[in-house]
């Protein structure tokens, strides 16, 4: 457990030009990716305690930022 969340550049190194181009000329990418950051510190509250989760809601937000990650992850691919 880190005591700082990634940031989804951290998560795709090499790509940060390509998710700022993403996040200020896809909408949908830059919805998507807000969303993805919100719940990253939704999880980093949980992970340190600072947020009371109960397992299941934590992993369940986890399952989520994963869904996330990856359709981003096909929009830098060019899946979109």
């Amino acid at each position: 457990m880190s005591s700082n969340p990634n940031d989804l550049a951290s998560d795709f190194p090499g790509r940060e030009e390509e998710i700022h181009r993403l996040k200020t000329s896809n909408n949908r990418f830059a919805r998507l990716y807000d969303e993805y950051d919100e719940l990253n510190r939704s999880i980093h509250r949980v992970e340190t305690r600072v947020e009371p989760s109960t397992e299941d809601v934590e992993e369940e937000m986890k399952r989520r930022r994963v869904r996330l990650k990856d359709e981003m992850m096909a929009m830098l691919d060019g899946g979109d």
